[in-house]
């Protein structure tokens, strides 16, 4: 679980300097999935994915 939360806030931190610079490429994308990835594996997964399926119900009854 260390592991994981320091490669999750690495790529994290990664990720936000190359959004922060405007470099986005090839490498951007691979960061982008890893930390993904990476996130998907802590004990975050499942409020995010709560989150995340609330905002979707929220949208689809204003639409």
């Amino acid at each position: 679980m260390i592991v994981s939360l320091s490669t999750v806030l690495l790529l994290g931190a990664l990720l936000a300097l190359m959004l922060r610079n405007r470099h986005l490429g090839p490498g951007g994308a691979i960061i982008a999935a890893l930390f993904g990835f990476c996130l998907a594996s802590t004990g975050a997964a499942p409020a995010i994915n709560d989150a995340l399926q609330s905002l979707a119900d929220s949208l689809s009854r204003i639409g």
